[in-house]
């Protein structure tokens, strides 16, 4: 339940983060964003392999 619960965390603190000053920031603050949640889905793709015992992501390998 744990990883979930930072999911949802992480989407409440990018609600907070919608206005920035001007377009360079928004830009860097949305290339982080898409670091984080490219982070987050391989993280989460090797936390179902695992679970299930299957190859979700076509790596040929599990977890």
């Amino acid at each position: 339940m744990g990883f979930l619960w930072d999911l949802v965390q992480h989407s409440q603190i990018n609600e907070g983060r919608k206005h920035a000053e001007s377009l360079e920031e928004r830009i860097a603050w949305l290339e982080t964003e898409l670091d984080a949640t490219q982070k987050l889905l391989v993280e989460m793709a090797r936390r179902l392999e695992e679970r299930f015992g299957e190859d979700f992501d076509g790596d040929g390998r599990v977890g």
